[in-house]
């Protein structure tokens, strides 16, 4: 009988539980898990040259495919490094299971170089960490941890792997063909009490608003809080940034709640009440000089319908069949804008991408200032799905696009990407070529920081003019992002116009593999 070391059981483990993804920066105290990787061969290894690709990847093909991938990163500094991409992801509440690899517990007490506390970096994900002390109970940790990342609404289970224990033998392979057991937790239904009282709330009430998102930002969601707007006149919104949001012709289409409090504070203006489902309350992104971090209107009442990790949908479903039985949802009917014309602007970059969006699009939208147009333009594009950034944490995009091509190879991939953002993680290019993903990636170049600049005003941060300041300023030396492309194996052409931003953004999505555009636009005045 086969004996397996305990690099080869936790990836067997993992592999015949479902897990068909890891995504990996290793270094030598993984070497006996990329091994391993060679003898699972149900498992794709996915190589990313940047810690920070690689946890986002995970991201990315989490939303997609509904479950989780693994991560193998190289030690405390290998985690440190993807630690802004996994804060998006759980923020985002995607399943990962994260495999750190460590130094041999006979060496950690010689304080070598790379020695570091990675529990400590790991708490801040808020998951649960496991560390296997022997081969026998790898297995069983593995199998604990993918539960556990599967927990509703999702989460990020870190499993240390001391080398020693991934070298050892002594776990005899299962001939029997047998699959280990993974018992998801379902997730939780909504008491229908709640759903009742919140009926009472909508009925004895023409000034509620509903705020939606998570799972409820999906297809079922989006159509049952349409019925309850149709049947009572309440107003919805979405949430700021959804994890994924299935968008376009025969859907309904909702406001996105705005960025600064000013914005939503105007748009919930006059609600008296205020129910969530699938998200939290709205409050602000940043603290700002007197203005408030929690955004509801002064007086209004807050009900909350479906907690984060409850069955929003099926709570949203049911509160429709109670408030607007009769009531069909509102959609979009299919209605692409016309090409647009001359140079390229923060209004017709977004009016090209509607007009071509292709069917089964998988957008990923990290255009931060430069996309406040964006769910306009594409509402009556065919359908498709939209990944945001949903922790804050920039330089996503790229690594979001190559997790949800791999997680759905038929769907084209359209990563819509700010230029400073795309600089972050800017070798995810370089994997997209090796694996030869179809993603065409549009960098929206307008040479500056412009959310900085944005967040000056509201700030007041100083006298100075943040139009000239050089800490806001990417120019001196202009970055050459066509360049850079092709130094990383992906065809790029730049487009100052929306002609030229048609023609090339047409034939990237008629060619295979990946593509990159950059997309000259002016800076925000």
């Amino acid at each position: 009988m086969a004996v397996l070391n305990g690099a080869e059981s936790l990836l067997r483990t993992l592999g015949d539980a479902g897990v068909e993804v890891c995504f990996t920066n290793p270094g030598t105290t993984e070497l006996h898990l990329v091994g391993a990787l060679d003898t699972v061969p149900q498992m794709r290894a996915v190589l990313g040259l940047f810690e920070g690709v690689v946890t986002g990847a995970a991201d990315g093909y989490a939303r997609i495919a509904g479950k989780p991938a693994a991560t193998l990163l190289h030690l405390g500094p290998g985690l440190g490094h993807g630690l802004s991409n996994l804060h998006n992801a759980r923020r985002a509440n995607s399943p990962i299971v994260n495999i750190v690899g460590d130094h041999p517990r006979y060496h950690k007490p010689y304080d070598p170089p790379l020695e570091s506390d990675i529990e400590t970096v790991a708490r801040s994900l808020r998951g649960p960490i496991r560390r296997p002390e022997n081969v026998a109970g790898v297995s069983q940790d593995a199998i604990s941890a993918l539960t556990e990342a599967l927990e509703p609404p999702g989460q990020i289970a870190t499993l240390i792997m001391p080398a020693d224990v991934s070298w050892a033998d002594g776990v005899a392979a299962d001939g029997n063909g047998s699959r280990p057991t993974v018992l998801a937790r379902p997730v939780p239904a909504v008491n229908p009490a709640v759903v009742e009282r919140i009926a009472e709330v909508l009925r004895g009430s023409d000034d509620s608003t509903l705020v939606i998102g998570g799972t409820a930002a999906r297809a079922a969601g989006l159509c049952a809080a349409s019925r309850i707007a149709a049947g009572t006149g309440a107003r919805v919104f979405l949430e700021t940034y959804s994890s994924r949001l299935e968008h376009g012709a025969g859907l309904p289409s909702f406001q996105r709640l705005g960025f600064y409090p000013d914005q939503v504070l105007r748009q919930l203006e006059g609600a008296r009440q205020v129910i969530v489902a699938g998200t939290p309350m709205p409050v602000a992104f940043f603290a700002y000089p007197d203005q408030p971090s929690r955004l509801v209107p002064d007086g209004a009442q807050t009900h909350i319908l479906a907690e984060v990790g409850q069955d929003a949908v099926g709570a949203l479903t049911a509160l429709a069949d109670l408030v607007a039985p009769d009531r069909e949802p509102e959609v979009t009917g299919p209605n692409r804008p016309a090409l647009p014309a001359g140079p390229l602007t923060l209004e017709t970059w977004p009016t090209v991408i509607g007009a071509l969006l292709p069917e089964h699009a998988i957008v990923v939208d990290e255009t931060i200032s430069s996309g406040t147009g964006l769910i306009t333009a594409t509402a009556g594009a065919p359908r498709h799905d939209i990944l945001a950034m949903c922790g804050g944490a920039m330089g996503e995009g790229m690594p979001l696009a190559i997790g949800a091509a791999i997680a759905a190879p038929d769907r084209p991939v359209i990563a819509l990407e700010a230029d400073g953002c795309a600089i972050y993680t800017l070798s995810a290019l370089w994997t997209q070529a090796h694996e030869n993903l179809n993603i065409t990636n549009v960098i929206l170049n307008n040479r500056s920081y412009a959310i900085l600049r944005e967040e000056w005003q509201h700030l007041g941060a100083g006298a100075s003019d943040p139009h000239t300041n050089r800490l806001l300023d990417l120019t001196g030396p202009d970055i050459d992002f066509v360049g850079l492309a092709r130094a990383f194996g992906v065809p790029a052409s730049r487009a100052t116009t929306a002609e030229e931003l048609a023609e090339q953004f047409t034939r990237a999505i008629a060619e295979p593999g990946p593509h990159l555009i950059e997309a000259v636009i002016p800076p925000i005045a």
